[in-house]
């Protein structure tokens, strides 16, 4: 065959169009290894899941994993149990960054994957989705005046990954609690200290057809913040 021959051409979709670098939404997963299948379990998460799970599909751009040892457990409050449904659940956090415009397209992406790999016998069955959810991002407040931007805080090296759930009194709205947080509670608190940046959040629902082991849970107006600290990640 002559080199001048014409070659066939596959189609190439457009995935993103030069959009700038923003977070949009955030999928955000904590799960519990069945006792004794702990090493099992982050082999497998972290040689195929991370990538063939998640990074590897368009529009995510950033993610990481982080662990609860037994005496970070310690220092959750009693109220941690509307999350976890019992003290001392939830070993091992994964949270990846998708972007801004195309968390619709990136859903449905996720869950045609998530349903072949299930397919393909990819999947490890010992093990509990403790939260696994979407969750809309609202705004960032850093403790630095030139700190990380919320945009590449899973790519530096922070010690560790906080989720706060915070619920508003009853009568307050959303936009009241979120004015306490930024304008009184973070400038009192975050000075000083190793929190250098905090994210606000809202729940996002799962797709109907989402894989039937992750449990459905609701995504209330409930906001969660997420504080991420300065030094060594897993």
């Amino acid at each position: 065959m002559s080199d001048d021959a014409p070659k066939k051409s596959r189609p190439i979709e457009v995935i993103a169009d030069a959009e700038e670098i923003k977070l949009g939404s955030i999928l955000f997963t904590i799960v519990e290894p069945h006792r004794g299948h702990e090493v099992d379990y982050n082999r497998w998460y972290e040689r195929d899941h991370f990538y063939s799970g998640v990074m590897i599909g368009p529009w995510t751009f950033a993610g990481n994993r982080y662990v609860a040892t037994a005496d970070l457990k310690a220092l959750q409050g009693p109220e941690s149990v509307s999350i976890t449904g019992e003290p001392g659940k939830g070993s091992y956090v994964g949270v990846y960054w998708i972007l801004d415009g195309y968390h619709d397209l990136w859903n449905k992406w996720s869950v045609r994957q998530v349903r072949q790999l299930h397919a393909k016998n990819r999947m490890f069955e010992h093990r509990d989705h403790v939260h696994t959810l979407l969750y809309r991002f609202e705004w960032a407040q850093g403790r630095d005046e030139d700190g990380v931007p919320i945009e590449l805080a899973l790519d530096h090296r922070y010690d560790g990954f906080v989720p706060v759930w915070v619920e508003a009194n009853e009568g307050t709205t959303r936009d009241e609690l979120w004015s306490y947080l930024r304008e009184d509670l973070l400038p009192a608190i975050l000075p000083g200290t190793d929190a250098g940046l905090v994210g606000a959040f809202t729940p996002l629902p799962l797709l109907i057809d989402a894989p039937g082991d992750v449990p459905r849970m609701e995504a209330s107006e409930t906001p969660v913040d997420v504080l991420i600290r300065p030094g060594k990640p897993l």
